[in-house]
């Protein structure tokens, strides 16, 4: 027997408008660019006041902070692993995608990642695992395939390169900012990447540092 309930059609979910998806996207990029430079604590209406957006949007699309604090660290995640995807694709020498990826890395500032996960934000949601296990996928692949090409010494890991972005990304107290510090940053940079390339030139101490190294000790400080 045939019930009303077997033969109604089924309800469709509506689709977010295009200004709605707009909405939202600047307030991601609004907040990511107010977090990276003043921390995830900024104030909500400075952030709506930068997206061009009222409050109300604001709240609409993140109801609590740790909705768009995550939003933010699922977008620079994702971004950072399109540049490594690309840099992958693009690059024939091994060593110049992972010089590529590095410096775009850094563009993106992965080091203000680290104070977006303190205190109660959950770490461990759905969304950010995966996201994550995509990214280290990804810049693993760079770094294996720079070793096995002899292009990238043997005694370094992931996270060596990981821990090397992150710090540079964080500039000290009552330094330089802005454009100037880009520039020593990208020099730095340049510096730590000159160091990795094969042959070795020295011995370092210790074991390579692996993405489950970080993990466990949290963001470098």
């Amino acid at each position: 027997m045939t019930t009303r309930a077997d033969t109604a059609p089924a309800r469709r979910v509506p689709r977010p408008r295009a200004d709605a998806l707009r909405n939202r996207e600047r307030i991601v990029t609004a907040a990511r660019e107010m977090f990276v430079e003043f921390g995830p604590q900024v104030p909500y209406d400075e952030v709506a006041r930068r997206a061009g957006v009222g409050n109300a949007t604001l709240y609409r699309n993140f109801p609590e902070r740790p909705d768009l604090v995550r939003e933010v660290v699922l977008s620079i995640m994702a971004r950072v692993t399109e540049v490594a995807e690309r840099a992958a694709e693009e690059e024939d020498d091994t060593f110049a995608a992972l010089r590529r990826f590095t410096h775009a890395a850094v563009e993106e500032r992965i080091g203000a990642l680290c104070p977006m996960l303190d205190g109660a934000f959950d770490k461990d949601h759905p969304d950010l695992i995966a996201e994550r296990d995509r990214l280290e996928e990804v810049v693993q692949a760079l770094v294996g395939r720079a070793q096995r090409a002899g292009r990238l010494r043997l005694d370094v890991g992931v996270g060596d390169l990981m821990v090397a972005v992150s710090q540079l990304t964080r500039p000290l107290p009552g330094t330089v900012s802005g454009a100037h510090f880009d520039q020593f940053v990208h020099r730095h940079l340049q510096l730590f990447l000159d160091g990795l390339e094969a042959p070795a030139r020295s011995e370092l101490p210790g074991t390579a540092v692996t993405l489950e190294d970080l993990r466990r000790d949290s963001c470098p400080s």
